[in-house]
């Protein structure tokens, strides 16, 4: 288990990236993802079901649980260790001019202040922080999706340093995957799990 200083202080010269999950990570949720082909339901996947998944010939991904902001705020648990430590890296790395944002497989809501609104329940300053949806993107799974966006951040090159905090091993190993094209940038993975502890993760 790693210490709260150890990811709450930025450690090297130059901005940083922190980058969250919503599902499993802050929130453990209860939305669903349906399996399609030929307009029938084959099958409904757990969010850590979907990120194992593969999809098969003819077969697509249906995420309208995931779409539903009231679904999102009546039934997710806040887990609240995770999003302490949140809060406390937002004003930490706001103090350093570095930047945190959200990357999740989800695509746009139904209402996106009442989901946002979930979030401010909870004392995020949602709105310093951008919430990018990968599920908008059409990838073939979440890690594809996430690396889409992690990598527009690099390309800017403003950061010495990424982090990310996933309950999804294939996505810690994206992130980490990407040091081989980035090799000026550290990367960090910290697997998430769902009592809000964080365990650094190295492949």
């Amino acid at each position: 288990m790693i210490g709260f200083k150890d990811y709450i202080f930025e450690r090297k010269e130059g901005s940083g990236l922190t980058i969250w999950d919503i599902d499993e990570t802050l929130f453990n949720t209860k939305a669903l993802i349906y399996v399609m082909k030929g307009g029938e339901i084959l099958r409904k996947l757990s969010n850590q079901e979907f990120n194992t998944y593969k999809l098969g010939a003819g077969e697509s991904f249906d995420f309208r649980e995931f779409r539903d902001a009231k679904h999102f705020r009546d039934t997710s648990e806040p887990i609240v260790k995770a999003i302490n430590k949140l809060i406390a890296i937002h004003k930490n790395v706001k103090a350093k001019g570095s930047k945190m944002i959200v990357i999740t497989a989800r695509a746009d809501f139904d209402d996106r202040d009442m989901f946002l609104d979930t979030f401010r329940k909870q004392g995020i300053d949602i709105d310093d922080i951008h919430v990018h949806r990968a599920g908008n993107l059409n990838a073939p799974n979440s890690a594809a999706g996430k690396k889409i966006f992690i990598k527009q951040y690099l390309d800017t090159d403003k950061y010495a340093r990424v982090r990310l905090f996933d309950d999804a091993i294939s996505n810690l190993d994206m992130l980490l995957d990407l040091k081989d094209e980035y090799p000026d940038v550290d990367f960090e993975a910290y697997l998430a799990h769902h009592d809000g502890t964080m365990t650094r993760y190295r492949k």
